[in-house]
């Protein structure tokens, strides 16, 4: 994935630095020359911020024609002042690029709390709006622009061929930590120039990111702001899709390896973290208990650790699936780690413990990546997420957050 959203037709972009943060760039917009059908999935946390709420309501016809996002202040229980600070980036939005304002999708992200500083947003997206562009620094700048504590950039981009026509697909991301997506503080925004109807584009997101965004964790926090939206304007000029046939179902496919592709950065990015763990769970009597024991694991501070640690703890990882709330029988599990799935170390065989085996645990626990899979060897389904480790940097890094 070497290319950036600005390589999907109709769309430009840009990035802007208004002093939000002191540094970085903090306001991003991202536009479509024509309508798109457009979905979004948004945070389950009750306490959400004021974009979140503005959002929702704009999103219900299923129709979109920019993303604006500021970065450094979440917008978040801010009160009158932060709703009419929302209203006012979907309302200076739509008067630059003469649209809707129902067709503005707005996203804050940063600290939660503080006063919305509109002033500077609103001046911010005048100037984006001004350089719009599709060359390829208008896309670098914009996934910069979205970042808070992330160390890089997060970016992604593929595409295919639907009835000979090819389709372009892209996406940015942030995230770092305040990550436990149902969907943490991570946003995300897809564009591809594929001609889809709203309904169906709405089913392949919920897909897409379920196997993706909701299965990653950092901390065990879901942010206030969490939002994953996505425009498709048609620009490709393919016949519009408007069932689940084979166009569709190849749609879905590069949408959830773009989507997982884009959660994968956010969580090697953790906030302080030293490794990228992937969970896999097999064998299981149907794929939410396999989704249930994934990411209890993959969220277990004592799992987390011993991972950091390097230490070959593997009782927390058994102790974490069994207070999952899924019922399996311990005596018919196998569990195995490892950095290669074709080189897994075996830990458990029918619940009982493999000998000799810390000494090899020990140096695959030193790695950067590693795999840890449960087969409950009770059923067919399966699920797989990711997460991080839990180090003293981590710690340091949210103690002095805002100081």
């Amino acid at each position: 994935m070497l290319n950036n959203i600005t390589h999907v037709r109709g769309f430009t972009c840009w990035g802007a630095h208004m002093g939000i943060k002191s540094k970085r760039r903090d306001i991003a917009l991202i536009y479509s020359e024509v309508p798109a059908s457009a979905a979004a999935l948004f945070t389950r946390n009750v306490v959400c911020a004021e974009p979140i709420k503005l959002s929702r309501e704009h999103i219900k016809d299923g129709l979109a024609q920019a993303f604006v996002i500021n970065s450094g202040n979440a917008n978040a229980c801010t009160g009158k002042e932060g709703w009419k600070g929302a209203v006012a980036m979907a309302e200076t939005t739509a008067s630059e690029l003469r649209i809707a304002k129902e067709n503005v999708i707005v996203a804050s992200t940063g600290l939660i709390g503080e006063p919305f500083p509109t002033e500077k947003v609103v001046g911010g997206i005048k100037e984006c709006a001004k350089k719009l562009s599709n060359r390829e620094i208008a896309g670098s700048l914009t996934a910069n622009a979205i970042l808070t504590t992330d160390t890089f950039a997060k970016e992604g981009f593929t595409s295919f061929s639907v009835d000979g026509i090819q389709i372009n697909m892209g996406g940015i991301a942030k995230g770092s930590g305040m990550i436990h997506p149902d969907m943490g503080t991570m946003l995300a925004f897809i564009v591809c120039d594929i001609a889809i109807t709203p309904k169906l584009l709405d089913q392949a997101l919920r897909r897409a990111v379920d196997k993706s965004f909701n299965m990653i964790t950092v901390d065990g926090d879901t942010s206030t702001n969490d939002m994953v939206a996505v425009m498709c304007n048609g620009k490709a000029g393919n016949k519009e899709i408007t069932e689940k046939n084979a166009s569709y179902d190849l749609f879905l496919s590069h949408l959830e390896n773009l989507c997982t592709h884009l959660a994968k950065l956010i969580i090697s990015d953790g906030e302080g973290s030293t490794k990228l763990i992937e969970y896999r769970t097999k064998g299981a009597k149907s794929e939410e208990e396999a989704r249930q024991i994934v990411r209890t694991v993959s969220n277990s501070n004592l799992v987390k650790t011993a991972i950091f640690g390097s230490d070959p703890n593997w009782g927390r990882i058994i102790a974490a699936a069994g207070r999952s709330g899924v019922v399996f029988d311990p005596e018919q599990v196998d569990l195995y780690i490892g950095t290669d799935m074709n080189k897994m170390v075996p830990v458990l065989e029918k619940g009982q413990p493999v000998s000799d085996v810390r000494d090899k645990l020990r140096k695959v626990m030193t790695s950067s990546n590693i795999i840890i899979l449960i087969d409950l060897n009770q059923g067919e389904e399966e699920s797989v997420g990711w997460g991080s480790d839990f180090s003293y940097e981590y710690v340091r890094i949210n103690a002095e957050y805002t100081t």
